[in-house]
């Protein structure tokens, strides 16, 4: 059988996680994180909180459009409010297959990127405009292509 008694969770084990403040382990793993970062070679000047002010970057471009992506079944929607119907004439929309990049909106040099929350075909995609509200449908793409790499005794 086996010896349950020898086990790391017991009995005590309850009331010690209650006691524990969550501020003390947010400390003790950013500091193992900083510890980590800085042994590692070239990447002693990063430390976690950069890493997510990084990575929230590209929805706070997207953010300035208020733009809202959704997916169904099929197809992904992008729905970007525009109070100006003149702005259309001037507006440029490009898809990659996880990407929609808009520009000249709602300035002539701006940009922007809003990444998708699925891959998407290359054809198919079309965009309408109603009350207000650009809406941009693209159709899902199932086609995952996988590769075998065969391993090799040397």
């Amino acid at each position: 059988m086996f010896p349950w008694n020898l086990f790391p969770f017991n009995k005590d084990m309850k009331n010690k996680l209650q006691h524990i403040n969550p501020e003390e382990i947010d400390k003790y793993i950013k500091d193992i994180m900083g510890n980590v970062m800085s042994s590692q070679s070239g990447l002693g000047s990063i430390i976690p909180q950069d890493l997510m002010n990084s990575r929230s970057q590209p929805t706070q471009q997207a953010n300035s459009l208020n733009a809202t992506a959704f997916e169904t079944h099929d197809t992904v929607f992008v729905r970007i409010p525009i109070k100006d119907e003149a702005m259309l004439k001037e507006l440029r929309i490009y898809h990659t297959a996880n990407q929609l990049l808009i520009e000249h909106i709602p300035e002539q040099d701006n940009k922007h990127s809003i990444t998708l929350p699925a891959i998407v075909k290359k054809k198919g995609s079309s965009a309408k405009y109603k009350d207000g509200v650009l809406e941009i449908k693209l159709i899902k793409s199932y086609d995952v292509q996988y590769s075998q790499i065969d391993v090799t005794e040397q």
